[in-house]
């Protein structure tokens, strides 16, 4: 089915699309996506699919534009910035079809995003990852390894560059070096 628009419903739909980023609006996307339970905010641009809901945890955000896919646990208090990706699974080699048309075991390749993270903008986490209470992403790093709690990650791949005070909330900085 083919939905034409008049160019009046066109604008407004376009300016929604792009300007509608506040609590409001994205409270609303998350209850049309079925989160109605919980305090889920998805940000304009945000593609949100996960098998179970009940796999997203209380007060999240899901930013702008941002991309989550297959098995994926998303903990409590967790703010996904603008631009993620986290795309549980993987494409596999097949050699009976010569491309990478096999797909990995969705349970190998889960990914768990632990109470309390922050993922900046850009970042990216692959599959059979899971990230520790409290994290710290920086901005573009790509996680391709678990983490421990109250770490602090960054870079491409993304090594631990500081923690988090578990009491204070003081960042510490490795400065140039990571934990060993």
């Amino acid at each position: 089915m083919q939905i034409e628009m008049n160019d009046e419903l066109f604008l407004q739909l376009t300016e929604y699309c792009n300007r509608s980023d506040n609590s409001v609006d994205n409270r609303r996307r998350a209850q049309a996506l079925g989160f109605t339970e919980k305090k889920v905010l998805i940000a304009p641009g945000a593609i949100i699919r996960i098998p179970n809901l009940q796999n997203v945890g209380d007060n999240v955000f899901f930013g702008l534009y941002t991309y989550v896919n297959g098995n994926v646990t998303v903990g409590n208090n967790v703010l996904i910035g603008p631009h993620c990706s986290i795309a549980a699974g993987n494409h596999k080699f097949d050699p009976a079809t010569g491309w990478f048309s096999a797909r990995t075991d969705p349970d190998c390749d889960s990914i768990v995003i632990g109470d309390g993270c922050w993922l900046a903008s850009k970042v990216t986490v692959t599959g059979g990852v899971k990230l520790g209470r409290a994290n710290l992403i920086c901005a573009g790093a790509v996680v391709t390894k678990s983490t421990p709690d109250y770490a602090i990650m960054a870079g491409i791949p993304a090594r631990q560059v500081g923690e988090i005070d578990s009491e204070t909330g003081e960042y510490i900085w490795y400065h140039g070096k990571e934990k060993q």
